[in-house]
């Protein structure tokens, strides 16, 4: 009860309060009315007479009722308390004084809302106030009293718009309201500036008010019918209060507005600054208009209609030839329109970039100021996020529309490309959008929750579709994304068929066919299309095909007609739009075709019936060409007239006159206008009427502006296509800019560059490298070493620029691939300079302990461990280390602390962590691991670098080489995939002019025997990975054999270490053949002597790891130390006897080999020395074998020291002994005989006489003799082993006289000097035993139809005749 008391109180007091608030007001007016008048006033009365007495009667009337206590203000019908004051308003008898005391009443009545939209009769007084105040005349005032009055009527139409029963106003009420209030506009113009300020935002009010409510109102009248009519008006709700038409016609006023300068100019009036005035003061408007009713707009085909045509006509038409204010609130008003209306404005968005934005860029003689102006437009456009990415889905990617994105960006790199310091503002202008457009594509490129693939695909015209047709929506064959990167494609294709077609018409014809631009049999829409939108087509060469009289070329004629879009056009617009396209040829019949197929589609296409057939319209073309040749050609003199004009076009039209005044403004058109007959290559630089005109047509058919989300694949092929225009224009601003705040904007877009280039851009990371290493002031081949401290010491931007390089080796180095050179050519000057930290250039005593058996290198490379924070697509931080690099590069901060230049360059150093970069190799792709390792390759061979001591030389070669042999071993897992590319760079560097083997092939050799331990050290599913370094390091010892010697110990360690620990390891036969070759080698070494023959040793008596693959070169190795002289005797006995002993294996193979199937043989070696040893898949590699170790003994048996000689022939007695079981064929036994034993002979035979012949020699030549007689024995003792193999060969009866050749040849030795020779004592005896045995086995025996017994008696008796009666008794012949 006492809330309800409470509020009746309150209610009482309101009421009160109105009733006193009214009673003052009545007072005041009355008061006015009755005032003296002024003694200067000429219009004043002081009679009540002189008034109406019925306008005091109502206000004494309501003075009457106003303290009713019975009745309550919101149930009275408020014509009651207005009628007074309206009156008095509308009177033309009171004082302009009195009017605006009567509309300061007004205002207070409704802004207390005394009644609201519920009140009984609130309709009809809302409308009586506006019809009151809008026919409001000031007949008795003076020009201040007048401001003041206006001023009030300003405010009581914008308080009545406000109140609540506004709504309820019809559309021509609130129309009036907004025309009255400009009309005061109008009128303060040349008033005081207040009230023209107070006037105009008026109008701004009014503007938002009623355009704020648009999108309730369309809801409810959409609810209220079921179909709108084409204003979208309810026409059956007439109830409903003002609604769309009302907005209509406002906003189509507010269009009119700007034009006012064409109609200023036509009254030749030069109050050019008023018509920019009434200009702004439109766009504002428009402006308040559009970012109220927001895509409300759009639901409204009137409205949008507007908005397409008449607002960005003027628009565009002012945009391109006004004052930069003016075109500054145009960008605003297109910016406004593109957030809420661009689904709807794709032509007209295009449009006016293309024809005001870019133009005004691109021109030249356009001021500084618009140029400026236009930059922010384009600037403020571009940092909407979906802006760059939807211009370049609906422009770029549509081969009928421009390159919006692309001409933008280039525009915009040469606007901020420096030529000199310092940087204009136009410049910085122009390099901030062009960072934000770089930012957007990396900000969103970058995204973790895109579903795109992160590597790019190549587009491929596969297939022929049709360019001309946009994606129908039920067509799933493509995605969308790939769709868009097809007409991408199709449409670069178009533009290169557009250039061989103007070279050779047939080649550019024949490249849409092969580029399947046009199907085959080739379409002649394709053509049509081709030449219709294809920029930069020859327009002669249009013309002359399309003028041809080919049946197909007449039905390409007729395709590129219909391309045309001529409704609403008079004829001479339709016939200029046509011929801009192509120049008309000259030829009167091709002409005909031409303007044949255009009378067609005008005719077809026209929205009245002037016209009675398409030959009147033919007739009329033709005449105009001929009018526009007359009017326009110098060399006509006397010049054609209207009335001559219209004369020879009489009865044309079916016989009947077309309208006098059509002609006349075709006349007029033509006389003021040339067409244009001889049209350029290119696009076209204005928009004309009759251009907007095809543009508003083709508006109605085409697809709406596609509004999208970014895609990786998209963003990546946006940027490509303003790369190179983009990396030259940042590393320019870069150099030319000194101010800290730009170089941080600089070092931002590196970044954003990087992280782009990482989608498929390589070959733009590698540019921007290459150019920010050149300022690094580290690659000046002409600075000495203390310029170039110097100049890195004193300057911010070649740390910055240092700093930033390394950022992006250390965090994009899976896209760098040509631009690790210029890193690598940083780093070695920086370690000339010595700005390395320890630890870059020192190896970690944890990390060398756990790698190979390496000793620590000279420049070895640590690698730190990896900082997980930075990743090749994580790059959060790197700015903020950029910011704290800045903030510590104060120089005189520094000096007070005491640091030393040399101390902040190291300290700068270490930001850039070096050593991750190769820590982190393992990260990498293989082709940025290839391009790393080809840097480091090629720079320790000394390309790029100059070297200005040897000792400078060794250091970077060896440091080059520490850093390969560290990612080689960070990627050994991986090894054979980029080991290939290493070794080709490696026999690349082998063909260098002037290349110097020394020291590039010791620190090689040095470090692949690293990768060879690693290698061997870990298993390894084939003998690929062994072959690759194997070869690698053959060949660097190749380039110059003295390597060897420098780094032999090192080599006999490392092949220690592998024929102990890793013998089982060795598959191939070239690493076989390479390990035992360099440990032969490691023997002419004093130093490494020792440790080579006893790792050979070892090798040989284990035996476990001697194989078939190895088994030759083990002799070859054993033989090389055999021969070294001044070794020690008991190692070479030891090792002739372990070869003798291995005979034993090659039984063992044999025998094995017997019991498996050929094939099965050393399946992963193919080599030529090893199928030799097998022959063509026998059995023969045993026998190989054996008959090259009786070949090493042999040699042997030539050494000059007689214990080796002897040994070698009893070691080679016993090697035949043990290898009986071997496959001794006759013919085995006989090559034996010839390689080994007749051979062997031969040279000591050979030698003795040498020696005997020599003074002094008696020594050597009976030593020689000695070991002849064992090899001697040999032979007889082998002889006989093996007699019966070798009596089964047919060449047995050969074989035996050269033994019997040798015997007789030792027989008759003779030493000379030196006296007789102890052999004849021995031979006698050694043919005895042949004899009697080959007696016994009855091989030698007189036998019909043979010789051999007559042949051996005869030789008997010339060698050795002593023992013939004992072999060949007389009872025998």
């Amino acid at each position: 009860m006492e809330k309800e008391e409470a509020e009746l109180q309150k209610s009482k007091r309101r009421e009160l309060g109105f009733s006193c608030m009214l009673n003052t007001e009545v007072g005041a007016v009355l008061a006015v009315i009755r005032r003296p008048s002024d003694p200067n006033s000429h219009f004043l009365t002081n009679h009540d007479d002189a008034v109406d007495s019925s306008l005091l009667q109502s206000l004494k009337s309501l003075r009457s009722r106003i303290f009713n206590p019975q009745q309550e203000w919101r149930t009275i019908e408020p014509s009651i308390y207005l009628s007074p004051f309206l009156d008095v308003v509308q009177s033309d008898d009171i004082p302009a004084t009195a009017t605006g005391v009567a509309l300061s009443a007004l205002l207070k009545i409704l802004k207390l809302d005394i009644f609201d939209q519920n009140t009984p009769g609130a309709k009809e007084a809302i409308a009586s106030i506006v019809a009151a105040i809008t026919g409001c005349r000031l007949e008795k005032t003076d020009p201040m009293s007048e401001d003041a009055v206006m001023m009030k009527i300003l405010q009581v139409l914008t308080a009545t718009m406000h109140h609540p029963a506004s709504t309820s106003l019809n559309d021509q009420s609130v129309c009036t309201i907004v025309n009255t209030s400009f009309q005061v506009v109008q009128q303060s113009a040349s008033r005081g500036d207040l009230l023209q300020r107070s006037a105009r935002y008026t109008m701004h009010e009014l503007i938002q008010i009623i355009f704020s409510r648009l999108p309730e109102i369309e809801a409810r009248e959409c609810e209220g019918s079921e179909s709108d009519t084409e204003d979208g008006v309810d026409s059956g709700n007439e109830n409903s209060g003002y609604g769309i038409r009302c907005a209509s016609d406002i906003f189509h006023f507010l269009c009119s507005l700007l034009n006012v300068v064409e109609v200023v100019e036509t009254d030749g009036s030069t109050l050019h600054t008023t018509d920019e005035d009434v200009q702004l003061f439109a766009l504002v408007l428009i402006n308040s208009a559009v970012e109220l009713s927001g895509d409300g707009i759009g639901r409204h085909q009137k409205l949008l209609r507007m908005v397409q045509d008449d607002l960005f006509h003027h628009l565009i038409h002012y945009g391109a030839c006004s004052s930069p204010l003016v075109l500054s609130m145009i960008c605003s008003t297109v910016l406004n329109t593109y957030h809420f209306l661009r689904r709807f404005l794709r032509l007209q968005i295009e449009a006016f970039l293309g024809f005001v934005m870019l133009r005004a860029l691109s021109t030249q003689g356009v001021s500084p100021q618009l140029q400026e102006v236009s930059l922010e437009g384009i600037i403020n456009f571009s940092r909407q996020p979906e802006f760059i990415i939807e211009v370049y889905v609906n422009y770029d990617c549509d081969p009928f529309c421009r390159n919006v994105f692309e001409e933008t960006g280039k525009l915009l790199c040469k606007h901020s490309f420096p030529v000199n310091s310092p940087l204009s503002s136009l410049k910085i202008q122009a390099f901030e959008g062009l960072m934000s457009i770089i930012h957007n594509i990396a900000d969103n490129i970058d995204r973790e929750d895109d579903p795109g693939p992160f590597e790019p695909y190549p587009v491929e015209i596969t297939e022929f579709r049709p360019f001309w047709e946009e994606r129908p929506n039920d067509d799933d064959s493509l995605s969308w994304v790939d769709f868009l990167r097809f007409r991408k494609a199709q449409k670069k294709k178009l533009l290169i068929a557009a250039y061989h077609f103007n070279r050779d018409e047939k080649k550019g014809l024949e490249y849409l066919r092969l580029s399947n631009l046009s199907s085959d049999p080739p379409d002649p829409k394709a053509f049509a299309f081709f030449f219709r939108y294809t920029p930069g087509i020859n327009k002669n060469m249009i013309g002359d095909f399309l003028g041809d009289p080919d049946e197909f070329r007449i039905k390409v004629l007729k395709e590129f007609t219909e391309t045309f879009e001529f409704s609403g056009m008079i004829l001479d617009s339709a016939l200029r739009t046509y011929l801009e396209t192509f120049r008309l040829p000259g030829e009167s019949q091709k002409i005909q075709r031409i303007l044949e197929a255009f009378s067609d589609r005008f005719y077809d296409q026209q929205t009245s019936d002037l016209f009675a057939s398409k030959d009147a319209v033919f007739i009329l073309c033709y005449s105009l060409i001929m009018l526009n040749t007359d009017q326009h050609n110098p060399q006509v003199k006397k010049k054609m007239t209207e009335e001559e004009f219209i004369r020879n076009n009489r009865a044309i039209n079916g016989g009947k006159d077309l309208p006098k005044e059509y002609l006349s403004e075709l006349f007029n058109s033509i006389s003021n206008n040339a067409i244009t007959l001889f049209g350029q290559s290119g696009q076209s630089v204005e928009m004309n009427p009759s251009r907007w005109l095809e543009l508003i047509n083709r508006t109605k058919i085409l697809q709406p502006y596609t509004i999208c989300d970014f895609d990786r694949r998209l963003g990546r092929d946006m940027f490509a296509t303003i790369a190179g225009p983009s990396v030259a224009a940042l590393c320019a601003f870069f150099e030319h800019a000194d101010e800290e705040d730009l170089l941080h904007e600089c070092v931002e877009g590196v970044f954003s560059v990087a992280r782009i280039s990482q989608y498929g851009l390589e070959d733009t990371l590698d540019e921007l490298l290459a150019s920010l290493c050149k300022f690094t002031m580290l690659l000046n081949p002409y600075a000495s070493t203390e310029e170039t401290l110097f100049a890195f010491s004193n300057d911010l931007k070649p740390k910055i620029a240092t700093l930033a390089v390394f950022t992006i080796a250390n965090n994009f180095g899976n896209s760098i691939r040509g631009g690790w050179r210029s890193i690598v050519d940083c780093l070695l000057k920086l370690k000339r300079l010595k700005l390395l930290p320890q630890s870059v250039i020192e190896f970690d005593a944890a990390a060398s302990s756990s790698g190979d058996a390496s000793t620590t290198p000279e420049s070895g490379v640590i690698i730190p461990p990896h900082d997980s924070k930075f990743g090749s697509r994580q790059t959060s931080g790197i700015m903020s280390r950029f910011s704290h690099f800045l903030s510590l590069e104060s120089i005189e901060e520094s000096l007070s602390l005491g640091v030393s230049e040399f101390e902040q360059n190291l300290k700068m150093i270490k930001q850039c962590r070096i050593g991750n970069i190769f820590s982190n190799t393992s990260n990498l792709p293989d082709d940025a691991l290839l391009n790393l390792g080809r840097s480091l390759i090629f720079a320790a061979a000394g390309k790029g670098q100059k070297f200005s001591t040897p000792v400078e030389e060794e250091e970077t070669v060896g440091f080059c080489w520490d850093l390969i042999i560290s990612i080689t071993l960070a990627n050994i897992q991986r090894f054979q995939s980029f080991w290939p590319s290493f070794h080709d760079c490696l026999l690349a560097v082998a063909q260098f002019p002037m290349f110097s083997p020394v020291p590039y092939a010791e620190k090689a050799i040095i470090g692949l025997f690293k990768v060879c331990l690693k290698l061997l050290g870990s298993y390894q599913p084939g003998k690929f990975p062994e072959e690759l370094i194997f070869k690698s390091i053959n060949l660097m010892w190749k380039l110059d054999k003295e390597v060897l010697d420098a780094c032999c110990e090192y080599i006999i360690q490392s092949l220690n270490k592998i024929l102990i620990e890793f013998p089982a390891n060795l598959k191939s036969q070239l690493g076989w053949k390479s390990v035992l070759h360099l440990l032969s080698v490691t023997g002419r070494h004093q130093d490494t002597y020792e440790q080579g023959v006893e790792t050979l040793i070892m090798l040989i008596s284990d035996g476990t790891h001697v194989s078939r693959v190895n088994y030759a070169y083990c002799i070859d190795c054993a033989f090389s130390f055999i021969v070294l002289r001044n070794s020690p005797l008991e190692k070479n006995l030891k090792i002739i006897d372990l070869l003798s002993n291995t005979v034993t294996k090659l039984v063992q193979w044999y025998k094995t080999q017997l019991a498996e199937p050929v094939n099965n043989f050393s399946n992963a070696s193919s080599s030529s020395t090893e199928e030799n040893m097998r022959g063509s898949g026998s059995l023969y590699f045993a026998m190989s074998l054996f008959i090259k170790l009786g070949e090493a003994f042999k040699k042997t048996s030539l050494a000059r020291r007689e214990e080796m000689r002897n040994h070698a022939v009893l070691a080679l007695q016993k090697s035949f002994a043990l290898a009986e079981d071997l496959d001794f064929t006759p013919s085995n036994c006989i090559n034996c005989f010839n390689l080994v034993i007749f051979a062997m002979i031969d040279d000591l035979h050979e030698k003795m006489l040498e020696y005997s012949r020599r003074d002094n020699a008696e020594r050597e030549s009976r030593s020689m003799e000695g070991t002849l007689k064992i090899a001697m024995e040999l032979l007889t003792e082998v002889f006989l082993q093996f007699l019966t193999q070798l009596s089964h060969s047919p060449g047995f009866r050969t074989f035996w006289l050269g033994v019997l050749r040798r015997m007789d040849t030792c027989m008759k030795a003779d030493l000379g000097e030196y006296g007789h020779s102890h052999l004849q004592e021995v031979v006698p005896e050694l043919l005895r035993k042949m004899i009697i045995k080959m007696k016994e086995k009855e091989i030698l025996a007189p036998k019909e139809g043979e010789d051999l017994w007559e042949i051996t008696y005869i030789q008997i008796q010339w060698i050795a005749p002593s023992i013939k009666d004992e072999l060949f008794p007389e009872d025998c012949f």
